[in-house]
């Protein structure tokens, strides 16, 4: 009987395991790893909406790379750190601990393998900074292996010419570009309702001060916004939404085959694999 699921020849968990040996010891193998989670997105956009976008971006990508080139997905973790989002129904949240455990234990199962590079590919604002830290810590733990955590969204050219600076700055959750991706996307998933709602303080926020930024405050959705958005999505639709995509694309297309032209990073420096009481002066 023929599997419903379209096998990848570009996802570890699709391959039988004498093609993952082979594949996972070539020269500059790189496994790549989608990170989301199961939380709220306002009245109009799925649970999952995050996980989704990790899956299906880096899906696009990775079939626009070489066949020849050794760079796989693992299965999109679907669960992430997600406490700003509590008193919303669906949500779920890993605790910070857990999800540093989780990253470390599969990645230094991964590194044993002969992975040279994992990249922690992640569309949930909220654990930016959790997985940077995990990185480093599963970084520390397997010197053979590169770890580079990166943000599905951080360092996109040409995000200021489809998004209104304000929107780009304060649509911080299920605002005007992710309801218009998500369109572009998985239309059927999404709701009617536009909110625009969280910009609005009650309490004035001081000059220099800001939800995130440069000196950001560790907001809560439910302290900020009814609705569960922080944005406006009333202009949101599907043509913002496939160029969005496209965008998107054409940056992890580029940055992804600069990679894998390289050698970057430079293994482990010996200092740090072995510590400095071992070494010789």
């Amino acid at each position: 009987m023929e599997s419903s699921e379209t096998h990848s020849s570009r996802r570890l968990d699709h391959l039988h395991w004498p093609e993952a040996a082979s594949r996972l010891r070539e020269d500059r193998s790189t496994l790549v790893w989608p990170f989301g989670a199961l939380e709220q997105h306002g009245p109009q956009l799925p649970l999952a909406t995050d996980a989704l976008f990790a899956e299906r971006i880096l899906s696009l990508v990775l079939e626009s790379l070489p066949d020849a080139w050794p760079i796989l997905a693992l299965p999109p973790q679907s669960i992430g750190l997600s406490p700003e989002h509590r008193g919303f129904p669906g949500t779920l949240s890993l605790s910070a601990d857990l999800l540093i455990r989780l990253v470390v234990e599969v990645g230094e199962q991964m590194a044993d393998q002969g992975v040279k590079r994992l990249v922690l590919f992640n569309a949930h604002g909220g654990q930016i900074g959790l997985l940077q830290t995990a990185a480093r810590e599963l970084a520390a733990r397997a010197p053979s292996m590169a770890v580079l955590p990166c943000f599905l969204w951080s360092g996109v050219p040409g995000l200021e010419d489809l998004i209104p600076s304000m929107e780009l700055q304060n649509g911080l959750h299920a605002g005007l570009a992710e309801t218009s991706l998500m369109l572009a996307l998985a239309p059927e998933l999404v709701g009617p309702e536009r909110p625009c709602d969280g910009l609005d303080s009650a309490i004035p926020i001081p000059e220099g001060w800001s939800l995130e930024g440069a000196a950001p405050y560790a907001w809560f959705t439910a302290d900020i916004s009814s609705s569960g958005v922080v944005g406006d999505t009333r202009g949101a639709d599907d043509s913002l939404g496939e160029r969005l995509k496209t965008t998107l694309m054409e940056h992890w297309i580029s940055l992804f085959s600069s990679l894998m032209r390289s050698d970057w990073p430079p293994t482990a420096d010996a200092r740090r694999v072995r510590g400095p009481s071992t070494m010789q002066p």
